[in-house]
Formats: C-alpha cells, sequence, structure tokens
C-alpha cells in the first residue's frame, strides 16, 4: 500500500491520480476529511498532530508521501508543522514504512544563485526557518540510517485546478477574472515554475524507484527560464489578446501588509522577487532522462483550456 498525507490539495491529488495510473491501485488517502480521489482509494481521517493518530495512518503502507499543507500563517506553522513532521517520521519507523518528503524552497537563500541540491539552507523569515527545521529532521533520519527517506523540492507552482501560487493569484485568477495582471517587484528577473502535475508525476516517480532514496532531488521544470514580462508575453500569444500587467513596488505590498493579514505573511517571501530565480534540476534529467516535461507554452494552454471550459 501507498499512503498520501495530505492529499485535498493539487499536489496530493495529482499525485494519486499518477500513483493509480502507472504504480498501484493499493492507495490510503490520509487528511483530517479524507476523500476519495480514485474510486479504488481507501481513506483515513485523521489529525496528524497526534501520534498515535499518525502510526494507525500509515499501517502496512510501504510508501508514505508527506505533501500536506497548512495556510499561510506562521503561528500556526510553527505550532504544527515540526510536531506533524516528527510525527509523520515516527510513524514511518514504527511501521517500517518509507517516507517520500515533498519539499518548498522556503529555506534556500533568496538571492541570484543557481539553486541546486546542495544549496546551503538560509531561511529568510519564520515560514522559511520552519521548512528549515522540517528538511533537517527528514535529513537527519536519512543520515542515521534509522528511516528509508527521499526529499521532492519544487520552486513555485503554476497551474491549473487548485493551484495555489503567487503567479497564480496574479496572473492567471486575473486573466479569468478580466482584471489587471500584476507582478511583484520585478518583471526583468528570470524565475523557474513548476507545472504542478509536473510536480507530483516526478514526486510519484521518484517514490518508486528504490535508488532514488537517502537523497534530495530537485523536481524537472522547464529550463527556458523566463522573466515575468516573457512569461505574459508567451500568455499574451496564447491566449490571443494582450494582457497588461503592472508591477507592484516593495512599498505597496509593505503598507499592504499592514492591512492584510495574508500580505504580512508574503513579506518574507518577497526578496527572490528582486533576483534571478533559478532551480537547477540536472540531477533529475539526468537520471529521468525520459520523463516529459511540461512546457510553459503547453501549461498555458491547458490552463486556458481549462478558463474556457467552465
Amino acid at each position: 500500500m501507498q499512503t498520501i498525507l495530505g492529499a485535498n490539495g493539487q499536489i496530493g491529488e495529482e499525485l494519486a491520480r499518477e500513483l493509480k495510473r502507472n504504480f498501484t491501485s493499493d492507495i490510503r488517502i490520509v487528511s483530517r476529511k479524507a476523500k476519495k480521489i480514485n474510486d479504488t482509494d481507501t481513506v483515513f481521517s485523521a489529525d496528524l498532530s497526534i501520534k498515535q493518530n499518525a502510526i494507525e495512518a500509515l499501517k502496512d503502507s510501504e510508501i508514505a508521501y508527506f505533501t500536506l499543507g497548512l495556510p499561510m500563517n506562521s503561528d500556526l506553522w510553527e505550532k504544527q508543522f515540526p510536531l506533524i513532521t516528527r510525527n509523520i517520521i515516527d510513524a514511518c519507523k514504527v511501521n517500517g514504512t518509507k517516507l517520500v518528503f515533498f519539499d518548498n524552497t522556503y529555506m534556500y537563500p533568496q538571492d541570484n544563485r543557481l539553486l541546486t541540491e546542495e544549496t546551503v539552507f538560509a531561511p529568510v523569515g519564520r515560514k522559511g526557518k520552519i521548512r528549515k527545521e522540517m528538511a533537517e529532521m527528514v535529513l537527519k533520519e536519512i543520515k542515521s540510517g534509522e528511516l528509508r527517506a527521499v526529499i521532492c523540492r519544487a520552486p513555485e507552482f503554476y497551474g491549473s485546478g487548485k493551484t495555489q501560487s503567487i503567479t497564480n493569484t496574479l496572473i492567471f485568477n486575473a486573466i479569468k477574472e478580466n482584471k489587471k495582471l500584476k507582478v511583484p517587484l520585478a518583471d526583468n528577473k528570470k524565475r523557474s515554475l513548476i507545472w504542478t502535475p509536473d510536480a507530483s508525476r516526478a514526486t510519484a516517480l521518484i517514490g518508486n524507484t528504490p535508488d532514488a532514496f537517502g537523497q534530495t532531488w530537485h523536481l524537472p521544470v522547464d529550463n527556458t527560464r523566463l522573466t515575468y514580462k516573457e512569461f505574459i508575453n508567451l500568455a499574451s500569444k496564447i491566449y490571443g489578446k494582450e494582457l497588461n500587467y503592472s508591477v507592484v513596488p516593495k512599498l505597496v505590498f509593505r503598507i499592504g501588509a499592514l492591512f492584510n493579514k495574508r500580505m504580512k505573511e508574503l513579506q518574507e517571501l518577497l526578496p527572490r522577487y528582486q533576483y534571478d530565480n533559478l532551480f537547477d534540476d540536472s540531477k533529475f534529467r539526468n537520471r529521468f532522462p525520459d520523463f516529459r516535461i511540461t512546457t510553459y507554452n503547453q501549461g498555458i494552454e491547458q490552463i486556458k483550456s481549462e478558463q474556457l471550459s467552465i
């Protein structure tokens, strides 16, 4: 059995579909209010901040995928994420379960350096420090040899369905609502974005590749490395209309943070938009040369088709 911990988001849903397509029909979905993704799934509703629940959730599981997300709230993250991570690690040990830990880049430095699996952690802000703590917990267990685990790390998402990201919010949601697009801080910095289904497909592949364990893997991205200006120009061609945008300066975000809690929570993520933010996926590409990576053109076409079908 393969178990997905936190399957209500886009990553978890796509992961469940990919596992069913290519690896197994014996899938358990675990979340506070668990719902089937595939008709053959089993469900287990649980609060994973309680250790015994985590142990029961992973009973008879060969592989567990940690894709659990929490609202953008630093207080909640500090209270819940390290506790849940420790519970899942301990539950994996009790059950002899391998752990696939889905991670983001919040713990990385927010500057011009190319991000690789070897990049030192240098978090900016509370959420970055929490993600660093979580990743280091898993790395410590890998090093000790007490847990078979692998870290799958993804940069900022863009995608269809439930995908939540700054890019989706400020660009694709704005297109859907016929509003002016917004770009945070600068439109001339190159960025790496990952197509959400690619992140899930790659995670499923790594989880079912025994020799991939004991390592960190950067998940695959379109290496065209566009700036937001170039990304929006491409979207304009695909949508067949000029998509106007404005660049939102840091001062506007700072003022907004005084009145809007979500904007306040985003403050620590803004520095990455002042620089080229590039993600090296060469390790994955070399190990899995046949993996089909969705191009920006293909991804934007799919988002457009989904929006038009609603």
